[in-house]
């Protein structure tokens, strides 16, 4: 594969990501898929979604779970509902984390990834080491089917990921860096975050955002691909700086409207190509 193929994160039937179709229209060759709804995700379904992707030629590189009642209303709510942290939800949430991951595997697929939750801060606290038991769970299941699981940043720090994922003690375990999550999050400057993590960096998403008034109280503002905080040009030359060549997916939550998303995100193929080509 090229170094730095574009990317888009897509959706079938559930969760947030541009429509297949407007990715192949726009000419990417790659895509991270969010994990469909639980009753979709069949043998059938999977060989069918490979007998298209191939058609048209898209190249499937990381599927991301998410769970029903998550909710990203504000940072409390975030805290209280999203990832495997929850302690009433996190039974159900693991068992279903491990049927995406054998769904992707049914795509033929060895990346999965998600969003932790918020993990405690205070190591002694006992959430902080259930989490760690549950997670090495998930990432045993997932090394039998030969995958690593791949933690979307923004939740915590650099410092704090890093830290975790050491606790955690398994070699498949590495991170998928969203540099926009930082900003929206309040958790750190994301080039600087980036050149601490770098070594760990398995997968990117490429998405922009500004910062809020009171960060890591409110939320920041997702915004289009190069008029936030991040510093496109920057964040491509800080991923060559740490050795990174994989695809480049862009995230953008915006309505399910193709003519939107068709605009935004070949805006955002545009400047990447551009970027791309002027870094190397």
């Amino acid at each position: 594969m090229e170094k730095w193929p574009i990317g888009v994160f897509t959706s079938i039937d559930a969760g947030l990501g541009v429509k297949i179709e407007v990715a192949h229209e726009l000419g990417v060759p790659t895509i991270q898929l969010h994990a469909p709804a639980k009753k979709t995700r069949t043998a059938a379904n999977a060989e069918k979604f490979l007998a298209y992707l191939n058609e048209l030629g898209i190249t499937l590189t990381a599927v991301f779970g998410g769970f029903e009642g998550e909710s990203y209303a504000d940072i409390p709510t975030v805290v209280e509902t999203v990832g495997i942290v929850p302690p009433a939800q996190r039974a159900a949430r693991v068992q279903e984390m491990k049927e995406i991951a054998d769904f992707a595997h049914m795509l033929q697929c060895d990346v999965v990834a998600l969003h932790l939750g918020f993990i405690p801060h205070d190591k002694s606290d006992p959430l902080y080491g259930e989490v760690v038991e549950v997670t090495r769970d998930i990432l045993d299941h997932c090394q039998n089917n030969n995958q690593k699981l791949h933690l979307e940043t923004g939740q915590e720090t650099a410092a704090g990921l890093i830290e975790f994922i050491s606790d955690v003690e398994r070699d498949n375990l590495f991170i998928n860096f969203d540099p926009a999550n930082m900003i929206l999050y309040g958790t750190g400057e994301p080039i600087e975050a980036l050149r601490q993590v770098g070594a760990l960096v398995r997968s990117v998403h490429c998405k922009d955002a500004t910062w809020a008034d009171n960060p890591g109280v409110e939320w920041g503002a997702e915004v289009p691909l190069n008029e936030g905080a991040v510093g496109m040009e920057d964040y491509l030359r800080t991923l060559d700086e740490i050795g990174y060549t994989g695809p480049l997916t862009i995230e953008r939550e915006i309505p399910q409207d193709p003519a939107r998303q068709k605009t935004e995100i070949g805006n955002a193929v545009n400047l990447l190509t551009q970027l791309k080509d002027k870094i190397n």
